[in-house]
């Protein structure tokens, strides 16, 4: 098939009979997934960061007792050390249960919406944006990566 001259490629231009009110909606749900996106990147951030934190802990209680202050190193030892950072769970855990639950049916969702309201087509909505915001015929305006020169 051909490549229409200018604008987006097939993948990016919306089906026949699908209205503004759908593409509307699958942005705003695509906008949503990408803001969990984020908060997930966040949420192994802060597992990796916990995690270096309680490595340091060894040195923090090596420290405390080689200074003479065992009480402390002791109970940094006895109580801090390797805990639960929330009741039960680690970090690793917190993050698999997000993945697992949450994060997969979202992913899963917002799938199944483009699967059967647009053929599973991505961005639409930012694709229809970058048309109305576009100079068509403008160097750095191309409608598409080999459109470039």
């Amino acid at each position: 098939m051909a490549q229409q001259a200018d604008g987006p490629d097939e993948a990016h231009r919306r089906p026949a009979g699908v209205n503004d009110a759908t593409v509307a909606a699958l942005g705003k749900l695509s906008e949503a997934l990408e803001t969990v996106e984020r908060a997930r990147g966040h949420l192994y951030s802060v597992h990796q960061m916990i995690g270096h934190a309680d490595l340091m802990l060894d040195a923090a209680v090596a420290l405390f007792r080689s200074a003479g202050h065992a009480e402390i190193a002791d109970r940094v030892d006895r109580d801090l050390l390797g805990r639960n950072v929330i009741a039960g769970r680690w970090t690793f855990q917190i993050v698999e249960d997000f993945d697992d639950g949450y994060y997969a049916l979202f992913r899963e969702l917002e799938r199944r919406a483009r699967d059967q309201l647009v053929g599973g087509r991505r961005h639409l909505y930012e694709a229809e944006m970058k048309e109305r915001r576009r100079s068509p015929g403008r160097p750095g305006h191309e409608a598409r990566p080999d459109e470039g020169g």
